[in-house]
């Protein structure tokens, strides 16, 4: 059976746009949930200046308190080589570098045009290898931008190529402000993962406008063999108006499973913890299946 990777976001984006503060237990217990539901890769945190995301202030202290789950990756996403030094520091596995399609996003978001984050992504990579981790990159807004609106995917293609001549692990496409279509995510998925071969191709996206789910069949369809989620489809990009939540992992993986595809992710876990960290945050998160259940067993016979 062929098999797709969840990449679990929650920890990192489904938190940092939240208004309330999550204490960092509560961080951590999401974090165990998701390794207990079967997740084997995870964001745990960002390592960014905590005046602009100060829900992610304690990032050292989260990964100190999680530890390291035997068999668990445990990605930092750092935005330049000061976060990639706190992240090394703090013994993580996996270095997650952010370049932006749009330069206009780009310096509001990282203060930097989209050719100046390509090359402190670069520079990530090397640091992450020469201290003896692995390193992946995102391209963000590379299905559009909410400043300049229409992203060249040639434009996209270039970059990714770029970038997987730094060596990265894998090169994620990231619909920042879910404004991609099926269509157009078969086409740039496909032509990223041509460009960039043998490098694997990862995808993220946001339910902006109700398109998240079927994105994520059509990357991959097109060959994209890691999937983002967020238990519950929390999430949302503090420099990004209107970037509603990441695609709720308990329907990305039932979706999957009921196509055969192998995700080795327990439902039943996720949909457990998606109504524990409602409880956390106080609200109804927005996840489908968290609301309907799974598909019905049927009466005994």
């Amino acid at each position: 059976m062929a098999s797709v990777e969840i990449v679990e976001v929650g920890p990192r984006d489904g938190l940092q746009n939240e208004k309330v503060m999550i204490a960092t237990a509560d961080k951590v217990e999401l974090a165990r949930r998701a390794i207990a539901a079967g997740i084997r890769r995870l964001e745990v945190t960002s390592f960014v200046n905590p005046a602009r995301v100060p829900q992610m202030a304690d990032a050292e202290e989260v990964v100190k308190l999680l530890g390291r789950p035997e068999g668990v990756t445990r990605i930092g996403l750092v935005l330049n080589e000061k976060g990639a030094d706190r992240a090394i520091a703090c013994g993580l596995d996996q270095l997650g570098a952010v370049t932006l399609a749009s330069d206009t996003f780009g310096i509001r978001n990282q203060k930097q045009t989209s050719a100046e984050s390509v090359e402190v992504a670069k520079r990530i990579i090397s640091q992450g290898k020469a201290a003896g981790l692995s390193a992946q990159v995102t391209i963000s807004a590379a299905f559009g931008c909410p400043f300049e609106g229409e992203v060249d995917p040639a434009k996209v293609v270039a970059m990714a190529r770029q970038l997987a001549a730094a060596g990265p692990c894998e090169i994620v496409l990231a619909d920042t402000i879910g404004v991609a279509v099926p269509a157009e995510v078969f086409r740039l998925v496909a032509q990223v993962k041509a460009a960039i071969a043998p490098i694997p191709v990862r995808a993220h996206f946001h339910d902006t406008r109700n398109t998240a789910i079927a994105n994520v069949w059509a990357a991959v369809e097109a060959g994209a063999s890691t999937i983002d989620a967020s238990i519950g489809g929390l999430g949302g990009c503090p420099f990004a108006p209107g970037a509603a939540g990441n695609v709720a992992t308990e329907d990305v993986v039932y979706l999957l499973d009921r196509s055969g595809l192998q995700t080795n992710v327990d439902f039943d876990a996720l949909v457990a913890t998606s109504h524990w960290l409602g409880g956390v945050m106080g609200k109804q998160l927005p996840s489908q299946l968290a609301k309907a259940g799974g598909f019905p067993k049927g009466e005994a016979k």
